[in-house]
């Protein structure tokens, strides 16, 4: 499994790999899901999954939920196949909630309470962060504040049970030890700076291969904000253009800006989960990491 922030070179690691090994690759990714969202989303290209088979890569259309307990499903099933058919599997993304729940499960809670949720809804993004914030502040500073679902069931977890969402799932990820699957963690953190750099040329990459044209697209065919899918970084941006609330120059500026923000976000999770079974092997680059080493780990040498 190779995991870390975006912009880290984990697609050109997974590739590699796979190549090395004749392996095939699950997308541990909740944005790579969506149909039509390609290039945003840093999807392998077409001439990449003709060299590798790749799996979860266009699940869903942009109006379509996709949650953790239905991407478990999914991996669960084309890790049987490939386990079938004699190939290794390399799941690679940068989606915490979704690497989490292949290898421990889902924390299930309490049934919804429409009452409760109804209650939230009418908060606000603004009010339901700070709400969170002030009763489980290590949920806040996980969920994407832009992610309301999530934040209202964090919160309803916590009105139905008197107790923060992160406690119970600590417990159950401790109690779900070890992981569902044998696994070597393998993370890519670069540094800082290095890393800033990668997603800033990333970012201009995207732009140079038409991501303005596949926003376009999306809203020609009627998915817009609030979807949440729409939500994702470097699409939000540039719906926004579109609707007039910002110009191209600073759309550029945030898309940057925020997507350096949450792979910040994404090394402090995997950082603060790596423990016990679930250790991460850190390295700084692809570059870095010793493939025939892997390539041993996965004939089961």
């Amino acid at each position: 499994m190779i995991v870390g922030p975006t912009g880290a070179g984990k697609t050109r690691l997974s590739l590699a790999l796979a190549e090395r090994v004749g392996g095939e690759v699950i997308s541990a990714d909740s944005q790579q899901v969506y149909i039509g969202m390609d290039i945003g989303t840093g999807k392998a290209t077409a001439d990449e999954r003709s060299r590798v088979p790749h799996h979860l890569l266009d699940v869903v259309q942009p109006d379509q939920e996709m949650t953790a307990a239905r991407f478990v499903e999914l991996a669960d099933r084309a890790i049987e196949d490939a386990a079938a058919r004699g190939k290794t599997i390399i799941v690679c993304g940068g989606t915490g909630l979704y690497v989490r729940a292949l290898l421990l499960g889902l924390f299930e809670g309490p049934p919804a309470s429409p009452d409760v949720r109804a209650e939230l809804s009418a908060l606000g993004t603004t009010a339901l962060h700070a709400e969170l914030t002030r009763v489980d502040p290590t949920a806040a500073a996980k969920i994407d504040r832009k992610d309301v679902k999530r934040m209202i069931r964090a919160l309803e977890v916590f009105r139905l049970t008197g107790e923060p969402m992160s406690a119970h799932q600590a417990r159950h990820d401790h109690k779900a030890m070890p992981s569902r699957y044998p696994v070597r963690l393998v993370g890519l953190a670069p540094e800082r700076e290095a890393l800033y750099t990668a997603i800033d040329a990333r970012v201009d990459a995207m732009l140079a291969a038409g991501l303005e044209t596949e926003v376009a697209a999306l809203r020609e065919r009627g998915f817009r904000p609030p979807l949440r899918s729409q939500q994702a970084i470097g699409y939000a941006e540039l719906h926004d253009v579109h609707d007039g609330k910002v110009d191209r120059p600073r759309a550029v500026e945030l898309i940057k800006r925020n997507s350096r923000h949450y792979a910040r976000r994404q090394l402090s999770w995997y950082r603060s989960a790596s423990t016990g079974a679930n250790e991460v092997a850190w390295y700084p680059a692809p570059g870095a990491v010793d493939l025939a080493d892997l390539e041993r780990y996965l004939a089961g040498r």
